[in-house]
């Protein structure tokens, strides 16, 4: 992996870990980003805002390729990833979709369940194509 592509990995992880801290406080984005004593990497404010600036539209698509599944059944990691890669997706230099894909799949290989990678891979694939 190239240096971009570990501090941009490590960006992802620490983008997930600021977003899934929000949802499980159901606090604003801004106040944990405010608090935080160490301030993220630019990258990783870039990414929660575009998922957060995105979360409706994602939710939605979300929705619409994850079959037989509602948002608040999914696991909330594995929402938060998808959001967030939707989110990445959508940016204005957005990495080619494949990278952020493949990125997403390892944070739910490492963070959530052993079905998750793929049924993320799933869902995104269809999302991405969808957003072409």
């Amino acid at each position: 992996m190239s240096e971009l592509g570990a501090q941009r990995h490590h960006a992802r992880e620490r983008a997930l870990e600021i977003l899934y801290e929000a949802s499980i406080k159901e606090r604003p984005i801004e106040v944990i980003l405010a608090e935080l004593t160490l301030a993220p990497d630019p990258y990783t404010v870039t990414i929660v805002a575009s998922a957060q600036e995105h979360r409706a539209q994602a939710e939605e698509l979300i929705s619409r390729f994850s079959q037989d599944w509602t948002l608040d059944r999914l696991a909330l990691i594995d929402r938060l990833i998808m959001t967030m890669a939707i989110g990445e997706l959508l940016l204005d230099d957005a990495p080619p979709p494949a990278v952020v894909l493949d990125e997403a799949v390892e944070l739910a290989k490492v963070y959530s369940t052993e079905g998750s990678a793929s049924f993320v891979n799933g869902v995104l694939a269809s999302c991405a194509t969808h957003l072409k």
